[in-house]
């Protein structure tokens, strides 16, 4: 049986998700279910990145303590992906023992091995990204540096501390990035032209206990903390098992998915690429890399201001599906997507409620209004069996290549070919239109299976009311017989304002 490993990101819990989080985890969750549905081992990992100033600032400003802070928003994070029917096989968290543990072992060997040194660093700090920004990298404002992402200005800090030797895997990085591990390429080249420009320098990986005490202690100097993001990357070997369980690791890492965005890129190819050479722990298959969400100009984020709620979108589109299919429907390796109201209606109007949707109503009540519900094989028209055909094939070669929208395109023109030879068929001005509803039948069973891991909920509930399973591997043969006991209204249209 083949393996599937999947990871999103670890969030900052610092407040509730938005639709920037979810963009990233319905991505992740989709993928998951698609393997599932292949009949893949698949373990998908998600979860909260606890540690750090950030979040000592945050809790310190509600006056409790750190743990205690974590622990409720990792609650809320839990909630947010119920109603997102995020699939996810485990959720770490930072503060979890085991990770705690494994990152503990993954300094002292780092450190018996001299790839760790103390020295002084001088350089501007941003606190919500966790980072420091050398010249070039950080933009002026009003003669200020600034924070590229964040756009706040950034805090100068001048410290002693200990860093990681990055810079002696500059050829082991030039030679990695030129593989097929960054997908899509362009990020790899992004990284090999910074390096290139700019050189491979040194980075730290603590913090004085004095200023940042909310961390995990180095084990060779408790007067540090480990910095967030070395901790933090740590996450995708605790998940799999990589102390505890070493066949169980073994088998996943082979097939390891990174899903992130392209703000974090840096840390997930030049430092986490270089951790796993320096603990000798074989590479990612893939990091796959997606562009930003943009609302008002600027990437989504709390520090921008101009987050999109989740819960006001579960609202306005009725559901955790019609969310989910909107994600997937936009979702873009390579390109900035602009959030709008009118786009995200329109894609929920014309391709659920008018598409997918009306043919399963249309479909569904001829059958128990002509055929008591019981519709037994006929045969289906050639022309759209050859698409449907054709549609298995694009659909299966999108997502095996990480192109979910892509993949949705092929299931609504499979729909868009199905409603029209309907209308061609007539099927409601025959007796007993068995052939022509047999035909339209075929082709909604088809893109529900296809559908399943987007919208989970609407295609269950297809399948029971016609009488069929989610199977992937019947999507190559044609079902004997459906019994039809409702004809369900799945979406109800979005009213524009």
């Amino acid at each position: 049986m083949k393996t599937f490993y999947i990871t999103t990101p670890i969030y900052y819990p610092n407040a509730v998700p938005h639709l920037g989080h979810a963009y990233t985890t319905v991505y992740a969750d989709i993928l998951a279910r698609y393997h599932r549905l292949k009949g893949d081992e698949t373990f998908f990992l998600t979860g909260t990145d606890e540690h750090g100033l950030k979040l000592q600032r945050a809790a310190e400003k509600k006056g409790i303590h750190p743990k205690e802070f974590v622990d409720e928003m990792a609650e809320r994070y839990k909630n947010y992906w119920s109603l997102l029917d995020i699939s996810y096989d485990r959720f770490i968290r930072t503060t979890d023992p085991d990770h705690e543990e494994l990152v503990k072992w993954a300094l002292k060997k780092l450190y018996e091995k001299g790839l760790i040194y103390k020295a002084k660093y001088p350089g501007w700090y941003c606190v919500d990204c966790e980072k420091f920004y050398s010249e070039g990298e950080y933009e002026v404002i009003e003669g200020k540096p600034h924070c590229p992402i964040h756009k706040k200005p950034l805090e100068w800090l001048e410290e002693e501390t200990y860093y990681f030797k990055l810079s002696e895997f500059t050829e082991f990085l030039q030679k990695t990035l030129k593989r097929d591990i960054v997908y899509p390429r362009q990020y790899a080249q992004e990284v090999l032209g910074k390096i290139e420009k700019e050189g491979l320098l040194d980075v730290s990986l603590a913090r004085p206990k004095s200023r940042v005490w909310w961390g995990i202690p180095l084990p060779w100097d408790e007067e540090y903390t480990t910095y967030v993001w070395f901790d933090a990357l740590l996450n995708y070997v605790t998940g799999a098992g990589y102390l505890r369980d070493p066949e169980k690791f073994n088998k996943l890492w082979a097939n390891t998915h990174h899903v992130i965005g392209k703000d974090i890129l840096w840390f997930h190819t030049a430092i986490w690429f270089s951790m796993l050479e320096a603990l000798e722990i074989p590479l990612p298959r893939k990091v796959l890399v997606h562009a930003f969400l943009i609302n008002r100009g600027l990437k989504m984020g709390k520090s921008a201001g101009n987050v999109v709620f989740i819960e006001d979108l579960l609202q306005r589109y009725q559901d955790s599906d019609g969310l989910r299919y909107i994600i997937a429907r936009i979702f873009n390796l390579q390109k900035d997507i602009e959030v709008s109201t009118d786009l995200f209606d329109s894609i929920y109007n014309s391709d659920l409620a008018d598409n997918y949707g009306n043919l399963v109503r249309r479909v569904g009540t001829l059958v128990k209004r002509r055929l008591n519900g019981k519709l037994t094989a006929g045969k289906v028209d050639e022309d759209v069996q050859k698409t449907i055909e054709k549609t298995i094939e694009e659909y299966t070669a999108a997502m095996n290549s990480y192109e979910v929208s892509r993949a949705v395109e092929h299931i609504m023109d499979l729909l868009r070919r199905a409603n029209a030879y309907m209308n061609e068929s007539k099927p409601w001005e025959k007796q007993a239109p068995v052939n022509e509803l047999y035909t339209v039948m075929e082709a909604v069973r088809t893109a529900t299976i296809m559908l399943h891991p987007i919208i989970p909920k609407s295609t269950t509930r297809v399948a029971k009311a016609f009488g069929f399973q989610i199977n992937y591997n019947a999507l190559s043969t044609h079902l004997e017989e459906y019994n039809v006991t409702e004809a369900p209204i799945l979406f109800r249209k979005v009213k524009r304002t």
